[in-house]
């Protein structure tokens, strides 16, 4: 079968043509724009989840931290309790013979004394000088067990007088 297509028809058809290009870059252009659209969402969602995640994550170790402390702290206040050991001992730290501040040990004594702008080195035997001549004097303390009290490593265990208490 053999059709004649007169100018008019062809041009028609050329029209159509043209028209059904331009719909389809125009529905091209509507799509690329849905789908960049829908691109820029997930990237934003997705960096949302993550920033969730790192924020759950930092919770979870932050938890995690306190119930070690919550844990070390319970077993502190269970030792505190049940009173000091037998062996406990504590330093007292004098500033020109008048009590500053306690402490566990001879080293913490010294490290806090260092906040306070006392030198390292500075620490030296106080011989038989008085307290109040001494700008920093560490004095040791243990625990006597019998008399349920703590007292100076460098006065000697006397009984009062009369027996006394």
């Amino acid at each position: 079968m053999i059709r004649f297509v007169t100018r008019i028809r062809l041009a028609r058809l050329v029209a159509e043509a043209d028209a059904a290009r331009a719909q389809a870059r125009e529905v091209q252009g509507r799509a690329d724009a849905a789908y960049g659209s829908h691109i820029r969402e997930v990237f934003a969602l997705t960096a949302r989840a993550e920033a969730a995640e790192k924020e759950a994550e930092t919770a979870v170790q932050d938890a995690q931290l306190l119930q070690i402390a919550l844990e070390d702290t319970a077993a502190e206040l269970a030792q505190a309790r049940s009173g000091p050991a037998a062996d406990a001992s504590v330093m007292l730290l004098l500033h020109y013979g008048e009590p500053h501040s306690l402490h566990p040990d001879r080293a913490a004594a010294y490290a806090f004394a260092a906040t306070l702008g006392v030198s390292l080195d500075g620490w030296r035997p106080v011989g038989e000088r008085p307290a109040a001549e001494v700008a920093w004097r560490c004095v040791p303390f243990i625990y006597d067990a019998t008399g349920d009290h703590f007292r100076s490593v460098t006065a000697p265990a006397v009984e009062p007088p009369g027996g006394a208490r």
